[in-house]
């Protein structure tokens, strides 16, 4: 299975047998409620919002809507409305997390904790999905929002999160891109030793679950024509599902010219955690924290 665009997600999650629930951290956001309600509206997420009640209350009061009391968490203090919303999930009265109105570094704090928190010992990634205009499937740029400068352990750690999380979603068999800007190994250029590098563990079964190629530049990635045209042979040419960037400002700038400039509609979250946690930005639109919502909400229900 391959999604081609949001509305088949959209589709897979309204269909799910059980309806995820969702605990959101500091949740008296406007733009993060809309986005809770619609989502519960739809089947698609039950929400367990933990914040200042009477923000949480006011936000509510602003879309006419109301959540049962039980599902509401009075915690004011931003660390410790995060600490709570990790232990819902960690008690099992949740099935996923949610960032609201406060700072990422608060709530990873709280995710990373070796005793109370949600880690599974290897490297977490910033999972992002965008439909792009022009594009005949749902892309999957990473990572450009976590991993600063990624070794080649935790570049495999990128692909296998990545992977596990699109197979979670009902992937069969994702195709890796390895990001560099030309197609051949060259020493001089550390990128595409170590994209070859991940294309030889994938092909010793070492990186299982996908097809990794690299180094691939983006045109041969996305483009078969462009890809035929150079001489480039590979089952990814032109048909990757996930491209691997060499560091975060790659991975970053792509996503946003994705988003910006090319009009892509996205959606994120954090992957290698025991759970799928939503970790929109602060300005993030209520749909691209819906989508992340749906996107989340799938992968935790296959999990």
């Amino acid at each position: 299975m391959v999604y081609k665009t949001f509305d088949e997600l959209i589709a897979a999650a309204k269909s799910k047998p059980n309806t995820a629930r969702m605990a959101v951290a500091a949740a008296g956001d406007p733009h993060t409620i809309e986005a809770v309600l619609k989502a519960r509206e739809e089947g698609i997420a039950i929400p367990v919002l933990v914040g200042d009640k009477a923000a949480i209350d006011a936000a509510l009061k602003e879309f006419g809507a109301t959540v049962p009391e039980e599902d509401i968490y009075d915690v004011p203090d931003l660390a410790e409305s995060a600490r709570k919303a990790v232990s819902l999930v960690v008690e099992g009265k949740a099935d996923f997390l949610m960032k609201g109105k406060l700072d990422t570094a608060i709530l990873l704090k709280a995710v990373v904790n070796k005793e109370h928190g949600l880690g599974q010992g290897r490297t977490m990634s910033h999972f992002t999905m965008f439909q792009v205009p022009g594009y005949h499937k749902l892309m999957v740029p990473v990572d450009g929002g976590m991993v600063t400068y990624p070794t080649l352990e935790q570049k495999k750690d990128i692909i296998v999160n990545t992977v596990d999380t699109l197979r979670a979603m009902g992937y069969d068999n994702p195709k890796v891109g390895v990001l560099a800007c030309v197609e051949k190994v060259n020493p001089k250029m550390p990128e595409t030793v170590e994209a070859n590098e991940l294309k030889e563990m994938n092909q010793r079964g070492e990186i299982t679950g996908c097809v990794v190629e690299g180094p691939i530049s983006y045109d041969c990635a996305v483009s078969k024509e462009i890809a035929d045209f150079k001489g480039f042979q590979s089952p990814c040419a032109g048909d990757c599902d996930v491209l691997i960037a060499p560091n975060i400002h790659a991975g970053n700038i792509m996503g946003k010219m994705l988003a910006v400039t090319c009009g892509a509609k996205m959606a994120g979250f954090i992957v290698g955690a025991k759970c799928p946690i939503v970790m929109t930005s602060r300005g993030s639109s209520p749909e691209e924290k819906y989508l992340s919502i749906v996107i989340s909400a799938v992968a935790a229900e296959k999990k």
